[in-house]
């Protein structure tokens, strides 16, 4: 689900980078999400010279589209617990960094950008107080989150699929819960960010219809395989998880996304001049 949710406070992680899988994941999530979180950078006005960090940046199409928005003069930090999937380039740096239990340095960027990482975090409101700490006085945090409690199935060839399709679904959120996540955490996230100090907070709600074809699907797909030993320990069969994912590829096939909340909010105070 996240661009990398890695393991803490003792947990496995739910997604981690170099599986056979994560190089697919990271397409995925990028062709799925990409049209939501850049666009919303852009209109907060990110630019040349901006300083900028991404908090487990997973297969980094955020951090290389930022390092071609903040040149000339800017720079950007991705980081992931395993960064191995991550270029560095002009302006751009790359770094293994735990965020849970990793220092960051204090009033250092003008933009922290977080996708789909802290739901996955048994210590995300410490974290979030964290990268609000690491924004400049007037600078931005874009923290983008999933709640995956309304993703019903809406076409489905029988009554059967459909609840195997929803079976799938809360099977996912339990193993996600086992490893301490909070799979409806993406409607939390305004009031957290609220509570962590920040102001001018800005929500975007997206959903789309999943269909055969559509990345937020293959994104599914991908779990069946990148999940599938967490999944039969929650339950599931390989024959469900194989029957899960050919109801997936059926063309007539249409289920409601998640709900991806992107909330923009700013550290009180003015940068300096």
């Amino acid at each position: 689900m996240s661009q990398h949710a890695p393991a803490r406070d003792g947990t496995r992680a739910v997604f981690a980078n170099g599986t056979a899988h994560s190089r697919d994941q990271h397409r995925c999530l990028a062709a799925a999400y990409d049209p939501v979180t850049l666009p919303r950078l852009a209109a907060a006005g990110v630019g040349p010279g901006w300083r900028c960090l991404e908090i487990g940046a997973g297969g980094g199409s955020i951090a290389r589209w930022l390092a071609d928005r903040v040149a000339p003069g800017g720079s950007v930090l991705a980081t992931d617990v395993d960064p191995r999937d991550l270029t560095p380039g002009p302006g751009l740096e790359v770094a293994a960094l735990d965020v849970a239990r990793d220092p960051l340095p204090e009033a250092a960027y003008d933009l922290v950008v977080a996708r789909l990482v802290l739901q996955h975090l048994p210590s995300r409101d410490t974290v979030l107080r964290k990268l609000v700490r690491a924004l400049r006085p007037g600078g931005l945090l874009q923290i983008d989150e999933i709640d995956a409690s309304y993703e019903p199935p809406l076409l489905t060839p029988d009554p059967r699929a459909e609840a195997l399709y929803t079976r799938f679904l809360r099977a996912k959120q339990a193993a996600m819960r086992a490893a301490g996540g909070d799979p409806h955490w993406g409607r939390k996230v305004p009031t957290a960010m609220r509570a962590a100090g920040l102001t001018a907070l800005d929500v975007h709600l997206h959903i789309a219809v999943r269909h055969a074809g559509d990345p937020g699907l293959g994104l599914q797909l991908n779990h069946t395989r990148n999940l599938r030993d967490r999944l039969t320990e929650q339950g599931m069969t390989a024959g469900e998880l194989d029957r899960v994912g050919e109801l997936m590829r059926d063309p007539a096939f249409r289920a409601a996304s998640s709900v991806l909340y992107s909330v923009q909010g700013r550290r009180p105070g003015r940068a300096a001049p």
